[in-house]
């Protein structure tokens, strides 16, 4: 018999299914078998994986046959109508959306952080949000080495984080804005090109939207500590792909940007990216297609004792979603 796993890709025409596709190639994931699924629409698209070229199928209860890792990139509303069709098959489901991050049954797994977590699913793992994720990569071993006792954070997120066609249209947008043309966004309710706007998803009754509030959630879950204090400013921003956040920590004692920097070079899927003398820091440009979160610009807060402040940069697509994804997928 050969050797690998028959994987499934639902949403494989999106931004980050495509990726996933990368991912899997890439990192010589164990892939015996491949199906892409995808909504009606995209029924019959050829895709290519490798040497081979695939056909989309339409997602069915029944296309989840035979399939044991299932890599859902469609969004909540497809994970929680197929994703328990893909257990009862005999998959395990790798959800990228978040249908599933907070409940208590289902693991939500960074794998630089809580692998071990995978062993408890009974068959869906969740894949955290693409914010969290980057906030969470070098929040955790500077947490283990020193204690946080608060975090504020501020996000700058790219078109990514909206799928394909939020890329396309700030393309398209900014097209329309240089050479003068009239140009009615479909995607997001304002204009996106050389603008930027907190996420439009709804406000809860405290004022936060649910980009902010996953951010809370999720990072108290990962990292297993409901008693840490967090607060998110969540912030669409014009940039194609590769969310950048600033974050400003509080620590349980005083802790030197040298002790933090020393613990962050050692620590899983984190790279220090800057050059003081020449002012140069990780932007998004520099992240994007790369693998690492890249970290820098860590400096006291003059504000308060105990504090700190670093600036990161990271792929959403791939560590943000695919990677990690894949990643998940590994540990299994």
């Amino acid at each position: 018999m050969t050797s690998g796993f028959h994987v499934a890709i639902a949403g494989a025409t999106g931004a980050v299914g495509q990726e996933i596709m990368a991912v899997l190639q890439k990192r010589r994931f164990p892939v015996r078998e491949l199906t892409l699924l995808a909504s009606s629409r995209s029924t019959g698209r050829e895709m290519r994986f490798g040497e081979s070229t695939l056909t989309v199928k339409e997602m069915t209860p029944e296309a989840f046959t035979g399939v044991d890792i299932a890599l859902f990139s469609a969004g909540g509303a497809r994970s929680r109508e197929f994703a328990g069709h893909a257990v009862a098959a005999g998959a395990v489901v790798v959800d990228n959306s978040s249908a599933f991050r907070m409940d208590p049954d289902v693991p939500l797994v960074v794998p630089e952080i809580n692998p071990e977590a995978v062993k408890e699913h009974k068959g869906i793992i969740a894949n955290p949000n693409c914010s969290t994720i980057a906030m969470v990569v070098p929040l955790f071993p500077l947490h283990k080495a020193f204690g946080v006792r608060r975090v504020v954070v501020s996000t700058y997120q790219a078109a990514s984080g909206a799928g394909a066609a939020a890329m396309e249209e700030l393309l398209e947008g900014t097209r329309a804005q240089l050479e003068g043309r009239d140009f009615t966004p479909t995607v997001f309710p304002y204009p996106y090109a050389f603008n930027l706007f907190p996420h439009d998803s709804p406000l809860d009754e405290d004022g936060y939207c649910e980009e902010e509030v996953k951010m809370v959630r999720e990072t108290r879950k990962i990292m297993g500590d409901d008693s840490l204090r967090i607060n998110a400013t969540c912030i669409r921003v014009p940039v194609l792909r590769a969310h950048s956040e600033a974050l400003n920590i509080e620590f349980s004692r005083e802790v030197s940007p040298q002790e933090a920097y020393r613990v962050l070079q050692e620590a899983p899927g984190v790279k220090i990216f800057e050059e003081r003398e020449n002012n140069r820091w990780a932007t998004p440009l520099d992240a994007s297609g790369g693998d690492p979160v890249l970290v820098g610009r860590i400096r006291r807060d003059t504000s308060q004792p105990n504090t700190l402040d670093l600036w990161l940069v990271s792929d959403q697509l791939l560590k943000g979603a695919a990677l990690n994804a894949v990643q998940i997928a590994e540990l299994l």
